[in-house]
């Protein structure tokens, strides 16, 4: 037997895990890195986040992975040399955090790496009868692997579109494992570039789990700021937006789409909500002159709008779910605080109640995803489209 493979073996047959979940999301603030302890597997799944962090990215890696990120017209040479730089990045920025924590990378079981996406294309997207779902996530497994001597499960998402679904959101496959409550509805939402969230009931069936996409969380606000405001990547702690007003014709013209009326779960992305998108939107409500703090504070409006139609669409106002957020939309006051008074009577937390950092609730994702691709079994979410039962990631192994 390979002895690779002999070590995989291994660890497969171990009760617990010591498993690196990585996350970029579309922001490219950095690669967030969570060191977590998983284990045994399925229903009896325990993670222990024991380090977290996010490396930075420098302003000119992150331009480059800009350049093809979200675009049809991306150059395909581009795409190929950055697949393995990102790669080759998020190995030097793993052993640098394992540095700073005094950890030899021999003491790590398993990388778990979600890569980069630089498009979505599910069909409800791309519209093409004769083609699938499709996504693409770069920054090669095998580059992780090799130059960092750690076992990397990577390319999660492509099982997911082979079984039958879009290859997103899947948080619903680790938060059913961890954060499932026995005669508690729980809703997990996480607030990144797009929003999302995962609907957990409190009786535990698995057949009425799901997690879905409801429309864009940071990504226009950020997209803006970054064109309007060089230097900037982000309204922090919604600064600008609070200084700005609602402007009512714009937020109904970008509430005008049929993504907010397909049924769940769906997905979508950044090749949706664009500031092409918002162009159009201004244009025809005719508020192309409206100022940029107005039209912050109108996007602002718009994502805890997406957000709050979709909950108020899966809840039953006899029995109120627990609300735990994660992700970057958590940190801007003005979204949170419209979420809160558009929803008065749900008790909203972060997952922070649950000990888990929300910061790193993706990254931790895709540990626990690892970890039910080398121990666990396909849980049975019932004959459901768009959540197959399924493990998923490819293996790379370093030698």
């Amino acid at each position: 037997m390979n002895t690779t493979i002999k070590r995989l073996h291994s660890i497969a047959n171990k009760k617990e895990r010591v498993i690196i979940g990585l996350m970029s999301g579309t922001s490219m603030d950095g690669l967030d890195i969570a060191l977590c302890r998983c284990k045994n597997s399925g229903s009896k799944t325990e993670v222990k986040l024991l380090n977290f962090i996010t490396m930075p990215y420098q302003d000119d890696f992150r331009a480059d992975v800009k350049s093809i990120f979200s675009r049809r017209d991306a150059d395909l040479e581009k795409v190929c040399l950055l697949n393995e730089l990102i790669g080759l990045k998020h190995a030097e920025l793993i052993l640098n955090a394992l540095k700073k924590w005094n950890i030899n990378p021999s003491e790590i079981d398993i990388i778990a790496s979600h890569g980069q996406t630089i498009f979505h294309a599910p069909k409800s997207l791309h519209g093409k009868s004769n083609y699938p779902n499709a996504t693409l996530q770069i920054g090669d497994g095998d580059h992780i692997a090799v130059a960092t001597g750690i076992i990397t499960i990577a390319d999660f998402r492509q099982k997911h579109l082979a079984a039958g679904g879009e290859g997103a959101p899947l948080a619903v496959y680790g938060d059913y494992l961890v954060f499932s409550k026995k005669d508690e509805d729980r809703i997990m939402l996480n607030i990144g570039g797009i929003a999302n969230f995962t609907f957990l009931p409190g009786d535990k069936d698995a057949a009425k789990v799901f997690s879905t996409d409801v429309g864009p969380g940071n990504t226009l606000m950020d997209q803006f700021v970054q064109f309007h405001y060089p230097g900037n990547y982000y309204d922090k702690n919604g600064e600008r937006a609070s200084t700005g007003k609602l402007n009512s014709s714009l937020l109904k013209e970008l509430l005008n789409n049929k993504f907010f009326e397909t049924s769940f779960p769906k997905t979508t992305g950044p090749e949706l909500f664009n500031l092409d998108y918002l162009q159009k939107a201004q244009e025809i409500s005719e508020t192309t002159t409206i100022s940029n703090e107005d039209v912050l504070a109108t996007l602002c409006h718009f994502s805890a709008n997406a957000i709050v139609d979709a909950i108020q669409r899966t809840i039953d106002s006899t029995s109120l779910p627990k609300i735990f957020m994660s992700g970057g939309g958590m940190h801007n006051p003005l979204l949170v605080k419209l979420l809160k008074n558009a929803l008065p009577k749900v008790i909203f937390n972060t997952t922070d109640e649950l000990e888990i950092n929300p910061d790193a609730k993706e990254a931790v994702l895709f540990a626990l995803l690892a970890n039910e691709t080398l121990a666990g079994n396909p849980i049975n979410f019932g004959e459901r489209e768009g959540v197959p039962s399924i493990c998923m990631g490819k293996i790379c192994l370093p030698e």
